[in-house]
């Protein structure tokens, strides 16, 4: 038994969320925010059989794409106040990290 912990980009997560539902895993979705950019962000939690893992890693591969967005700069310390600067730099966002570990023990309780 593996655990696989997935970040996924909230824009993702609908896609994300059917195909695995489509494939019939079953997992736990907690939202977090967070990155450089303070996007939202969910986190999924899976118990996978050792031999499905490489089947969940596609579906999270085919389902969720990196992207370049343009954001706002202005100088530092100036989060509170409107950009008047109008400057803006592009980030790449999006994608999923995965994270896939032994399990040692299950209990269903």
């Amino acid at each position: 038994m593996k655990l696989i912990i997935t970040v996924v980009n909230r824009r993702d997560m609908r896609a994300l969320h059917d195909a695995l539902l489509d494939a019939g895993h079953r997992f736990t979705e907690i939202s977090a925010t967070g990155g450089l950019l303070g996007a939202g962000n969910v986190t999924l939690l899976m118990g996978v059989e050792e031999d499905r893992v490489d089947e969940v890693v596609a579906l999270v591969r085919a389902s969720c794409r990196s992207r370049e967005e343009a954001v706002s700069i202005g100088p530092p310390d100036t989060r509170l106040y409107a950009d008047t600067t109008g400057a803006s730099m592009t980030v790449p966002v999006g994608g999923a990290q995965v994270f896939v570990l032994n399990i040692e023990r299950v209990e269903h309780v």
